[in-house]
């Protein structure tokens, strides 16, 4: 196991430092490429373009912190649904309307 990780993680540095150079160069070269023309903004170096992927990972990306758990969401509750009986689903959906404010589905009528 040891063994192993001695090549993957130098690997795995240099897979990184690549990511991060190509990133930064692709980042400076549509920048300077389109802003200034189109907005006139001045153009970037290369490390104020990485400056400028690492911002932008930080504020649309996270910090990788989540993990995958958010993207399973509706996966869990579909399987959680499957094992309900009909008044139970029908339970459930009221319990979070009236907790986070939602409507009345497309199906039902807002007559009582």
């Amino acid at each position: 196991m040891k063994r192993k990780l001695l090549y993957i993680a130098p690997l795995a540095i240099l897979g990184m430092l690549l990511f991060i150079a190509i990133g930064g160069g692709i980042v400076l070269q549509l920048w300077n490429w389109l802003l200034p023309t189109i907005f006139g903004w001045p153009q970037i170096t290369f490390w104020q373009a990485i400056g400028l992927l690492a911002l932008c990972r930080i504020l649309f990306g996270g910090f990788g912190l989540r993990g995958p758990g958010r993207s399973n969401f509706r996966r869990r509750m579909a399987e959680r649904f499957e094992h309900m009986t009909p008044e139970e689903r029908e339970q459930v959906r009221h319990r979070m309307r009236a907790r986070w404010g939602f409507g009345p589905s497309t199906g039902e009528s807002t007559d009582g």
